[in-house]
């Protein structure tokens, strides 16, 4: 809903509007080259003509024609047509041209001539100021919903990253491990990252890699001597922004499935670089064996989220690839980043 200050914003827009183009058509309508002087009869004329504008812009329009009542609003227009033409024959011409114009009836189809351009112009202009405003409204809808719907995926990925992670933590402190405090620390981290840096749509790419880097660090904790974590950068530049918690995603099923399928011998590779032109890619591939818990990696409610934020915040300049063999599974994600302005 707008608020009564930007509604009565637009209505003086739209006085202003309309007074501008009333203006414009009379000066078209009455001046003549040959005769620049403004008659009394084109300006009575004038004022009929734009009462009939004001009738079918302010009255017709929004009450049968927006309503899709085209019946109704046909028959009214030809009436208003008809008192028009009824009041240019008997009561103008008869004011000004008592004997010429007033002694005879030029006919309907001469009379629809005179009057119907001006008044078209007149209704045609309102109509499409209400279709660019019915338009700028549906686009601030779109967008409010597009910012809801992002925000919504965001708030999915914390409870759902804590859940694992919790899981895992209560696990080290079952067995007492030392390593609990120090999870702990780098979960703390992470979360203060989610919490109260990634509010914004963008967040600096450095900034993000970084805690991607935490992040890798915070899990590899768990596999301790059961594998093999690689995680490498090239060219993360600090001037290009990235919207966030979207590659930590990728990462996280990484481990999931990972250390899920297999007690040993875990392999995971993690590579992120940039180039010259601003295009982020991304490859994470992960040691894989299919087994009857781990039915599909393309499921759960995380890659799904990825996926709708790609396409609601990168729609055209992103492309992501998943390749499955029987012992690997590699993800690719190429991202068209924009610099921070």
């Amino acid at each position: 809903m707008k608020s009564k200050r930007v509604q009565k914003k637009d209505i003086r827009k739209e006085i202003i509007f309309q007074l501008v183009l009333h203006v414009l058509v009379f000066i078209f309508y009455s001046v003549d080259k040959y005769n620049p002087q403004i008659e009394s009869y084109k300006v009575a004329s004038f004022l009929s003509y734009a009462l009939a504008a004001l009738l079918i812009n302010y009255l017709l329009l929004p009450r049968y024609f927006y309503k899709k009542k085209y019946l109704q609003f046909l028959m009214f227009l030809i009436i208003i047509t008809a008192g028009v033409i009824l009041i240019e024959e008997f009561v103008i011409e008869q004011i000004y041209f008592p004997d010429t114009r007033g002694k005879r009836f030029a006919g309907v189809f001469y009379c629809l001539l005179d009057v119907l351009p001006i008044i078209t112009i007149l209704s045609g202009f309102k109509f499409a100021w209400d279709a660019l405003g019915k338009q700028r409204e549906v686009d601030e809808l779109k967008s409010a919903i597009k910012e809801s719907e992002l925000q919504f995926l965001k708030s999915q990925i914390n409870p759902h990253f804590l859940f694992n992670n919790l899981n895992n933590l209560y696990a080290y402190a079952i067995e007492q491990s030392p390593k609990t405090p120090e999870i702990i620390l780098e979960l703390s981290g992470v979360l203060r990252y989610m919490l109260y840096e990634c509010k914004e749509q963008f967040v600096a790419l450095d900034k993000e890699i970084k805690q991607l880097e935490n992040f890798v660090k915070l899990n590899e904790m768990q596999i301790e001597e059961r594998g093999e974590i690689k995680f490498s950068t090239h060219n993360i530049r600090s001037e290009y922004q990235i919207a966030p918690l979207i590659l930590i995603v990728f990462i996280e099923n990484a481990f999931k499935h990972s250390t899920a399928s297999q007690s040993h011998k875990i392999s995971i590779d993690i590579s992120i670089g940039l180039s010259n032109e601003g295009v982020l890619e991304f490859i994470c591939k992960n040691s894989f064996r299919e087994l009857s818990n781990t039915k599909s990696l393309n499921q759960g409610i995380g890659l799904e989220n990825v996926k709708k934020r790609l396409q609601l915040i990168y729609p055209d300049a992103h492309h992501l690839a998943f390749e499955k063999t029987a012992e690997n599974y590699k993800v690719k994600l190429s991202l068209r980043l924009n610099k921070i302005t």
